[in-house]
């Protein structure tokens, strides 16, 4: 699916209407994984993901292989059969270049995400000391 440029969010940081579920972001971690490995197939990808995710939420396999397979549709994967191997057949999956420009777009997200999340947390512990000291004051 592509992502829309123009979605009026402005123009600090790409738009994220598009990138994905967010929620446990596998996409990103998914695209960082390639890109530390260079080539990949699913099964070690799927044994790395939870170490790398983002998120405390389980990540299912079934989503590995959908966010594989919607990254290739969208070019940022290439993937091959290996069979020069003993055993069955796997996918092999390579970060393309364009693939590499979208951890980049995800890298600077995160970032704003990052950013916008250490605010709500400090404005969040300020709130809840404000309300601890006009608590103990009133007491």
């Amino acid at each position: 699916m592509p992502r829309e440029k123009t979605c009026g969010h402005g123009r600090d940081y790409p738009c994220t209407c598009a990138m994905g579920n967010l929620y446990r972001f596998v996409e990103p971690v998914v695209l960082l994984l390639l890109k530390k490995k260079g080539r990949s197939y699913g099964y070690d990808l799927g044994n790395a993901l939870q170490g790398h995710a983002l998120t405390d939420a389980a990540i299912e396999r079934a989503a590995l292989y959908r966010t594989l397979r919607n990254l290739e549709a969208n070019g940022n994967v290439v993937s091959e059969w290996e069979t020069d191997r003993a055993g069955p057949a796997r996918r092999v999956y390579k970060l393309t270049r364009q693939g590499e420009a979208h951890l980049n777009e995800w890298a600077a997200v995160l970032d704003h995400v990052a950013q916008s999340m250490g605010r709500f947390v400090k404005d969040a512990r300020s709130l809840a000391a404000k309300t601890s000291r006009a608590g103990a004051k009133s007491a």
